[in-house]
């Protein structure tokens, strides 16, 4: 028995130096820099980075942050204020949520019950983040939101997932997922769960999740949930216990880096991913979304504060239609139509006008460029001008057909060489009605001469004629 059981304590103890070495490896060859490193070490490799919007010409210069990527985007015209690596892939961690909460709030009623599965519970790592939910147990889907945006419950995004794709294979709600980010905007991601746990098939950019903020902090219920600093859920029938967790995001109110103007966020962290913030914040109009990704904490809490009082400070949202001049010859209107030509036909083409684009303050509207596309899906509008700067988009105005707008801007007059050819089949009538007005009034002098002419001669005797008359007589004679 002894002679037995030796060769096995033995291989037992080579095969656990093997799976110690091999995990050394692994680790020190994955992830050197988290090895070798100090966050100290790692935020100054960051801080050395290029930022690549300082380059810009005149572009104002932007803080240096100590996040490996980073992003500064207005939220209505999805203009880049700040670009640091903004294309690059990263991991995301639990700023994945964004997403997961935004499908549910768009796919579901709150009131919907999702059920906890067995794959849903014992599938999340019990040292990460969760709130303790137990096979067969049971949650509005209101409820889960909260528990996703608050405590960033892992289990709940999980069950959540489930509940939406109908099935426990993490990827097909992976397919949900990327489906709509593709719809959203973005290029450089791929999702394989709900939740951002690691998974070197789970990425996405700087980029990608401003574009996915862009919606999702459109959402006024899932901004709220964001900034709540308590998550509390009742017990029930399916909920033996209560549930009463903290939010532990710091940039909130009440918050040690809490931010006034915050309207909505969501952090993320693993080791892989480092710290992570995705956040919205509104001051005088203007909505900035700010993306951090693989920075340390609490630094990415202050690289996102330093970023947004840069994006405040340094630009500005400018109303095409006050400013714009290039599409304009005057206001009087050469470009009319209607049925009625003598007073009551309206401007045919006007600039919408709310839409606006993003200056930076050390440049004016006329250091812009423009160009029109004349092809819109709406039947409202007759074409689109887009503007940028130093190659860099700003944003767009809507060049709308008048009759659909009670207010009007005159849109006079367009290049001749940008007219399409199909523009003229439609059936538009084009009258200047001042020169209309002034021609009808020589018409109707002339006439009137003419009128005035007649009469006078067969009322009036001129001794002229008269003495004509007599020599014609004479003759015949």
């Amino acid at each position: 028995m002894s002679n037995f059981k030796r060769p096995c304590f033995h291989k037992c103890i080579r095969i656990f130096l093997i799976a110690a070495c091999m995990g050394s490896i692994l680790f020190h060859s994955v992830i050197p820099s988290l090895a070798e490193t100090t966050a100290e070490e790692r935020l100054e490799a960051n801080r050395a980075l290029e930022i690549q919007s300082n380059e810009i010409p005149d572009w104002p210069i932007g803080p240096v942050v100590g996040a490996e990527a980073a992003i500064l985007m207005e939220a209505e015209t999805g203009t880049i204020l700040y670009a640091k690596n903004i294309h690059q892939r990263e991991y995301p961690a639990s700023t994945t949520k964004i997403l997961t909460a935004l499908l549910a709030s768009e796919l579901c009623e709150m009131d919907e019950t999702v059920t906890f599965s067995r794959k849903a519970v014992f599938d999340t790592p019990r040292d990460s983040n969760h709130i303790a939910m137990d096979v067969g147990q049971e949650l509005t889907m209101e409820q889960c939101l909260n528990a996703i945006l608050i405590r960033s419950a892992n289990e709940v995004a999980f069950a959540v997932a489930e509940h939406i794709s109908g099935s426990t294979e993490w990827q097909d709600f992976g397919d949900i997922m990327n489906t709509r980010a593709a719809e959203l905007g973005c290029v450089d991601s791929h999702f394989a769960n709900p939740n951002g746990l690691p998974d070197e098939n789970h990425y996405t950019s700087a980029y990608d999740l401003a574009m996915i903020g862009r919606a999702f902090f459109a959402n006024e219920m899932l901004c709220k949930i964001t900034l709540t600093r308590r998550l509390e859920i009742p017990a029930s029938d399916k909920l033996p216990q209560p549930k009463l967790e903290l939010n532990k995001m710091q940039i909130i109110p009440g918050g040690e880096y809490a931010y006034e103007y915050l309207v909505g966020c969501k952090t993320g962290y693993t080791l892989a991913a480092r710290s992570c913030l995705v956040s919205c914040a509104e001051k005088n109009g203007m909505k900035l979304i700010c993306v951090v990704l693989k920075d340390e904490s609490p630094t990415q809490y202050e690289d996102t504060i330093s970023l947004f009082e840069y994006g405040f400070a340094n630009f500005e949202r400018a109303k095409v239609a006050q400013l714009e001049t290039k599409y304009n010859i005057d206001n009087t209107g050469l470009f009319y139509s209607g049925n009625d030509i003598f007073g009551n036909s309206q401007p045919l083409l006007t600039l919408n006008q709310e839409d606006y684009i993003i200056l930076p303050k050390t440049i004016s509207f006329e250091d812009t460029a423009s160009h029109i596309s004349y092809e819109t899906s709406n039947e409202k509008q007759a074409a689109v001008i887009f503007y940028t700067y130093a190659g860099v988009s700003i944003g767009s105005v809507r060049v709308n057909y008048a009759a659909n707008q009670e207010e009007s801007f005159v849109f006079n007059t367009l290049p001749e060489d940008t007219i399409p050819e199909e523009e003229s089949n439609k059936p538009v009538i084009y009258v200047n009605k001042t020169w209309i007005i002034i021609l009808l009034a020589i018409i109707i002098c002339i006439i009137v001469i003419r009128i005035l002419i007649y009469i006078l001669r067969k009322n009036f005797a001129f001794p002229g004629r008269d003495r004509r008359r007599r020599r014609r007589r004479r003759r015949r004679r």
